[in-house]
């Protein structure tokens, strides 16, 4: 019997004959099972934002702030459980590990739309919305444990890229499947309900996809069947490390890799206190309609589908696995887009909307190579643990403080405040991604 909190074990190779055509095929399959997965993990992640203006308005006795609590508890949980539940997931089978979290975040989701005496308490909706975070924490983890057991570090970039577009094609998604739900019930509480049936549904999709490592299917070690091996490789990259290895050797005496953590929590700020805020932002302040914010959500999403391919590639090919100089380079225009943002106090949708296409455009592609230098910088088997690491600082450093703290800003300071505080964070980023400019992937060093 395969356990849940063990990788499944290594069963009998296959011929030679059969190994390439085999790769082939599970690569491609497992491939799309994680990125089907995590895409799946977005539909029922930010719901609350989106429903936000309706709760608003059926109890006006919160604030922003108060409602933004939700969010912070939602990001907090979020980072505690990616750092914790990757390092679980550095043992365990990602087959079995992602479609778990997803479908019980999918079943609170359902509840949230259902049992509408949620929204009578603040607590319950904080302590609700908390729990989310802490089972969409099992989605990331696994799929970077998948991508390093099934392609090579001289690879990874490519497919990296193009795997984190998840998150823009579920951004996007989420948004539209909620306004199908609307549309569908006539009920502002479909939002979520719908949005959790269909995250259900992907749930058991990417469970038929994804296997666990090659070796479970007896296949040889991806370093082995492309012949690309890191400098320091040993047996020690294909055998399960203690937890104590993973966080003593690996990651909390890694400088490099703390330096990205911190550049990971002002790059969050800045995505979540835009992505969480487009419809408050567009409704409240400006007055637009919430079809307006919705198509402003899908620019936003999907205009960072280019713009990590593009970061990937320049990664990989312009500056030679090196992911530092593409991060501070596609900040330059991030800023310029916040900027138009915020000084478009008055002025039509279309300018916000082109801000917002060009914020998310160069935003994402440092999400995304943040993310692969820290599998970069570890074994593979402590990928999980080194992506969850900085992934907690983004979420508890960076999107928890953009939830209640973009809330008190816009309370306090207006808009204005909240615009010059993430400029401040795009100029932070830039600084912490420097000190990493010397680093770049270990197979890449050979070539």
């Amino acid at each position: 019997m395969i356990s849940f909190l063990e990788p499944a074990p290594s069963i009998t190779p296959l011929p030679a004959d059969r190994i390439d055509a085999e790769y082939k095929r599970l690569r491609l399959q497992v491939f799309i099972g994680i990125f089907v997965g995590y895409a799946g993990f977005y539909l029922v992640r930010k719901n609350f934002s989106v429903a936000m203006p309706d709760i608003l308005k059926e109890y006006p006795q919160y604030s922003k702030a108060e409602l933004g609590s939700a969010l912070t508890g939602l990001a907090v949980a979020y980072g505690f459980s990616k750092f914790l539940m990757g390092s679980v997931s550095d043992r365990s089978n990602p087959r079995y590990f992602l479609p778990l979290g997803l479908l019980l975040s999918s079943a609170l989701m359902m509840c949230f739309g259902w049992f509408k005496f949620i929204y009578s308490s603040l607590t319950l909706m904080i302590v609700l919305q908390t729990l989310n975070g802490w089972l969409n924490g099992m989605g990331w983890a696994p799929c970077g444990k998948t991508m390093v057991h099934w392609f090579s570090t001289s690879e990874r970039g490519r497919v990296v890229s193009v795997w984190n577009l998840a998150h823009n094609v579920g951004g996007a998604m989420m948004a539209v499947v909620a306004t199908w739900g609307v549309a569908i019930f006539h009920d502002w509480g479909a939002r979520f309900y719908f949005n959790g049936i269909v995250a259900s549904i992907v749930a058991l999709i990417a469970f038929m996809l994804m296997r666990d490592t090659p070796q479970s299917c007896g296949l040889p070690s991806i370093e082995a069947h492309k012949n690309d091996y890191p400098p320091n490789y040993n047996a020690q990259f294909e055998s399960t490390l203690s937890f104590r290895q993973i966080f003593m050797e690996h990651v909390f005496t890694n400088r490099l890799l703390w330096a990205i953590a911190f550049a990971n929590a002002f790059v969050y700020f800045m995505r979540y206190g835009v992505a969480d805020w487009i419809p408050t932002y567009l409704q409240t302040a400006k007055g637009f309609s919430a079809d307006d914010s919705k198509n402003a959500i899908v620019a936003f999403e999907w205009a960072g589908v280019p713009g990590t391919i593009l970061a990937g590639w320049m990664s990989d090919k312009y500056f030679r696995s090196r992911r530092a100089p593409a991060t501070i380079l596609f900040m330059v225009p991030t800023i310029i887009g916040l900027a138009v943002y915020g000084l478009n106090r008055n002025g039509p949708l279309w300018i916000d909307i082109s801000a917002l296409i060009t914020i998310g455009f160069f935003i994402y592609g440092p999400i995304m190579l943040i993310g692969l230098q820290a599998l970069d910088m570890v074994p593979k088997k402590a990928a999980g643990t080194a992506a969850g690491f900085t992934g907690f600082f983004g979420y508890v450093f960076g999107t928890a403080v953009s939830g209640a703290g973009v809330g008190w800003l816009a309370d306090h300071w207006g808009w204005n405040g909240v615009i010059i505080a993430m400029l401040v964070c795009a100029v932070m980023t830039m600084l912490f991604s420097a000190l990493t400019l010397g680093h770049r992937a270990e197979s890449s060093a050979q070539a």
